[in-house]
């Protein structure tokens, strides 16, 4: 074979490879994706004015809500906020089927009109977490956010609802 034959040759097509959120530690890396953490099982549900909808953009701080808002995280910087709600609950599966698997609210506070809102997001990013971990932390809710992501999640999917844990089925019993 000739030189010229191999300048000719297509390149060689490599497999590309996905990328995901990477959990940095102090252990020795593995290689690429090692440490990896999988969103594909975790919904943003936002509370707004009694109402819980899944809204895709909370996961990146682009939600409906969010969108166009000045964040601080001195609550005095928004007076005329309204509170709302992000929720991450978390789906997994066992031999019968999906259920909700965590469930934790993180709240804020928004003034649309001021275009002005307060979130910590050290606990939003942590809340996530546990949500991922299968924990449930949604004391802070108040009866009416508690009903309306009740009824969303039944309405979403009942099944799941069925097979959730107890203990999520008690935070939202009001």
């Amino acid at each position: 074979m000739s030189e010229q034959d191999n300048n000719q040759r297509p390149p060689e097509k490599k497999e590309k490879k996905s990328l995901s959120l990477n959990v940095v530690s102090n252990k020795e890396h593995r290689g690429f994706g090692a440490g990896t953490i999988d969103l594909s099982d975790v919904a943003c549900v936002m509370i707004d004015n009694g109402e819980a909808y899944i809204d895709v953009g909370a996961m990146h701080a682009k939600s409906k809500i969010e969108r166009g808002i000045k964040f601080s995280t001195n609550k005095e910087d928004v007076p005329n906020g309204r509170p709302c709600w992000i929720v991450w609950v978390a789906v997994d599966r066992n031999e019968e089927g999906a259920f909700y698997a965590g469930a934790t609210a993180c709240p804020m506070l928004v003034d649309s009109e001021a275009r002005r809102g307060w979130k910590i997001l050290a606990q939003h990013v942590n809340n996530l977490d546990y949500a991922i971990k299968r924990r449930f932390m949604l004391d802070e809710l108040g009866a009416e956010e508690k009903q309306a992501l009740k009824k969303l999640l039944v309405s979403h999917n009942a099944e799941w609802w069925e097979r959730s844990s107890d203990k999520l089925k008690e935070a939202l019993n009001v």
